[in-house]
């Protein structure tokens, strides 16, 4: 039986292979993960801990060569892992300016990691040049978009396990 862990990892790895082929970058774009409490700058909770090394696990063979976050602490805990198995300093965006964001991406050679939000996300992969609309519920925070960056944008939308 494939367990949905696995089938990420295989999703992954078409991918990877895709996008070498084709000589585009991919874009990892996730919600932060569970934050411990409400508030204007909370930490991530014991499970929004485990989500953020689960997904290190997931992204540990993507070849990474930058990471995006945003001046929360939740995102830059949920990037944590990955940026310390990837041994890369995260690069802090602003949360609201997704033209920043946008910017820095779209000129990437490599494969990248965002962190960022659910209010902010649909208005990023949009940027990107997904035309699907995208909508995250509010306690959803196994969203994985997986973006190639070819000539037109291609998104694969996954859930991630905790």
């Amino acid at each position: 039986m494939i367990t949905a862990g696995r089938l990420i990892i295989i999703a992954a790895i078409l991918l990877f292979t895709l996008s070498t082929a084709l000589a585009s970058p991919i874009i990892f774009v996730v919600r932060h993960a569970e934050k411990a409490a409400d508030g204007n700058d909370p930490d991530l909770s014991a499970a929004g801990q485990q989500r953020a090394e689960g997904l290190a696990r997931i992204l540990k063979d993507a070849e990474i060569t930058a990471i995006f976050t945003t001046e929360f602490k939740r995102t830059r805990e949920t990037a944590a892992p990955t940026a310390k198995a990837a041994k890369i300093s995260p690069t802090v965006v602003p949360a609201n300016d997704i033209p920043a964001m946008a910017e820095k991406l779209r000129p990437l050679k490599g494969n990248a990691l965002v962190v960022a939000h659910g209010n902010t996300i649909p208005d990023l992969v949009k940027a990107l040049g997904i035309e699907v609309p995208i909508t995250i519920p509010e306690n959803d925070y196994s969203e994985l978009f997986v973006i190639i960056m070819a000539e037109k944008a291609q998104l694969l939308r996954l859930h991630y396990p905790d």
